[in-house]
């Protein structure tokens, strides 16, 4: 009831600002059209992973769905960090629904659960955006390269301990189902950041018209609802599909 509870807020919540016209429509479309890119790259993970079906989603272009969408949350949320006027709410509402993922996985496989995916990476992110609001785009930029070399660096390294995957550095043996680090994917934030102070001073769309109402956009608006229920949903069809 809870989690229910908070689903609905949520949904309230981004369904009033958007009626009282405070949204960038293109951020909303690019964020529904990387959900949708995600939701593809899952299916054909699960289809893989549980009914054996020869789809290759570790290179390729399908492996590409999965990056571009990946890519393009990140620096949308360093985009919409400008926008927000309450980012550590932000925060707690996209690491609650990270900390549910980690007990999820935890409970589907103790072995490969998600310690530190896409979604912690994006709430941790959104708490430091503090840090660098008022660095010049420049500065922003030189950070993102920087933070994006060091996690480069980070990858030819391998450690006795994961205690410090958050940032990169981990053993040989980790795996995970889900793995984002600070680095180098931090970077990505940054040019997000840079990019809204760049286009996104007056924090109204670039465009003079407004896109018709679409589903894509829709999902935009409500990505961390549709983000937590869309792997039960799939997960759920494709075992009734199958039966």
């Amino acid at each position: 009831m809870l989690v229910m509870g908070y689903i609905m807020d949520n949904l309230l919540k981004n369904r009033s600002s958007f009626v009282a016209g405070r949204r960038v429509w293109e951020v909303d479309f690019l964020r529904g059209l990387a959900l949708l890119l995600m939701i593809v790259f899952h299916l054909i993970w699960d289809l893989n992973e549980f009914y054996d079906y020869p789809l290759d989603y570790s290179q390729g272009f399908i492996a590409l769905i999965g990056t571009v969408a990946a890519y393009l949350f990140i620096l949308l949320t360093g985009i919409s960090c400008t926008f927000s006027s309450n980012n550590p709410k932000r925060a707690a509402r996209i690491l609650l629904a990270a900390v549910l993922i980690t007990v999820a996985t935890y409970l589907y496989d103790p072995g490969s659960f998600i310690a530190f995916g896409i979604l912690h990476l994006l709430g941790v992110c959104v708490l430091l955006y503090p840090l660098v609001k008022n660095l010049s785009q420049l500065l922003l930029f030189v950070y993102g390269l920087l933070s994006i070399a060091i996690g480069r660096f980070f990858l030819q390294l391998s450690i006795r301990t994961n205690m410090l995957l958050v940032f990169g550095l981990r053993n040989a043996d980790y795996y995970s189902l889900d793995y984002y680090p600070l680095f180098p994917y931090f970077g990505l934030f940054l040019f997000g950041v840079a990019i809204a102070k760049r286009y996104y001073l007056s924090k109204t769309s670039l465009f003079s018209r407004q896109l018709p109402a679409n589903p894509i956009s829709f999902f935009g608006r409500h990505t961390l609802v549709v983000y937590l229920l869309h792997q039960p949903l799939i997960m759920v069809t494709l075992r009734f599909l199958s039966a």
